[in-house]
């Protein structure tokens, strides 16, 4: 049986049955970002978030928000209250992540146009 250390070791996301690919898988969702982008504001209610994340479904993100705090990524702060208050934060593994999300939206609002551009030009050959 292998230590989680060489388990560790052996991680490839390249193999379909790694972890790595299938936290990958859910990094690379696009609700996961921008969730992540918004809380690396600081802590934010279920309301807040919705408003944030223009047109996300109520299903969509509370399965996003679920699966982030499975993984450890964000916390959930239910505070007793009338009506009910929840918070949600990153954690410090969260917050590592922040970066690089920040960077891939920062890369995506940066590079629309030439992306665009690119399309079109690809769409009128096609």
């Amino acid at each position: 049986m292998a230590t989680r250390a060489e388990a560790r070791a052996e991680y490839d996301a390249y193999l379909a049955e790694c972890p790595a690919r299938h936290l990958l898988d859910r990094i690379s969702n696009k609700w996961v970002s921008l969730i992540v982008n918004a809380l690396a504001e600081g802590p934010q209610r279920y309301t807040e978030l919705s408003r944030r994340l223009v047109s996300v479904s109520q299903k969509m993100l509370t399965q996003s928000l679920r699966n982030l705090e499975r993984d450890g990524l964000l916390t959930r702060t239910v505070t007793p209250s009338v009506p009910v208050r929840v918070d949600y934060a990153l954690t410090p593994l969260g917050k590592s992540l922040v970066p690089v999300m920040q960077a891939i939206k920062a890369w995506a609002e940066q590079n629309m146009d030439e992306v665009l551009a690119a399309r079109s030009g690809y769409d009128a050959t096609a």
